[in-house]
C-alpha cells in the first residue's frame, strides 16, 4: 500500500486518507490535493482538526526542517479548495446527466435505485429533507441493500452559483463515473469537515 506517515498523529495511512503539502521555492506552504507537485512535502491526515494541530503546534517546519511562515488558516484554504473540486464535479456530472436537482426528481431516482447519493443545500426545510430520506430507507428496505449516503454540504446559494443558474435545494448523484466520483469527493469533503455521513434509516415509506 501507499502509506504515508501523518505529522501530527505519526500514524501511517494510505495517501488517499491524508493531504500532503508541498514547500515552494519561495517558501510558501502549498496544499498538494492531487499528490503530484515536485518538491519537499508532509503529510497530514485528512480532516482540518490535524491540520489546525499542525500549523499551531509547528510541526510543519519541525518536518520540513525549514523556517516557515504561515499567514491565514490552512485548514480554511484546504476546505475551499476541496469544495472548490467538489463543486467542480458535480457541476460535471449534472452536465452528463449523473446529477440531478429537484425533489421530485430526486424522490423518484432514490426510489428506483438510480441514486448513488443524495444532496441537500444546507438551508433545505427540514420536510424536503424528510421525504427523500423516506424514499432512502423506502429502497433500502426494498431490495435489502445499505442504505445510500446523504449529504449537507453547500448552501442553496453556493450550489446555484456553482451552476450558473436555476435554485439547489436537493439533488442526487446517479450511476456512472461522473457520479461516483461526486460521492467520492463529497464523501472526502464531509470527512474533512468532520460531519456524519448520513446513513441512518428514518420511520415511514
Amino acid at each position: 500500500m501507499n502509506e504515508r506517515m501523518c505529522i501530527v498523529t505519526r500514524e501511517k495511512l494510505a495517501a488517499d486518507q491524508l493531504i500532503r503539502f508541498v514547500l515552494a521555492p519561495d517558501g510558501a506552504l502549498i496544499p498538494d490535493l492531487k499528490q503530484k507537485l515536485p518538491g519537499r512535502g508532509c503529510w497530514v491526515t485528512a480532516q482540518s482538526s490535524y491540520i489546525d494541530q499542525a500549523q499551531k503546534n509547528g510541526l510543519f517546519a519541525r518536518s520540513l526542517k525549514e523556517k516557515i511562515e504561515i499567514t491565514g488558516s490552512l485548514s480554511q484554504l484546504v476546505d475551499e479548495l476541496m469544495s472548490k473540486s467538489t463543486l467542480g464535479m458535480i457541476n460535471m456530472a449534472r452536465k452528463a446527466g449523473q446529477f440531478i436537482t429537484g425533489s421530485s426528481k430526486v424522490d423518484h431516482a432514490v426510489r428506483n435505485g438510480e441514486a448513488l447519493a443524495s444532496f441537500h443545500a444546507t438551508d433545505a426545510a427540514n420536510d424536503g429533507v424528510r421525504k427523500i430520506n423516506q424514499a432512502r430507507t423506502f429502497f433500502s428496505k426494498m431490495v435489502e441493500v445499505e442504505i445510500i449516503p446523504s449529504f449537507q454540504l453547500f448552501s442553496s446559494d453556493e450550489m446555484s452559483k456553482a451552476f450558473g443558474d436555476g435554485n439547489y435545494i436537493h439533488g442526487a448523484a446517479l450511476a456512472g463515473k461522473a457520479g461516483e466520483n461526486v460521492l467520492k469527493r463529497a464523501t472526502a469533503l464531509a470527512t474533512y469537515r468532520g460531519l456524519d455521513i448520513d446513513k441512518s434509516q428514518v420511520d415511514g415509506d
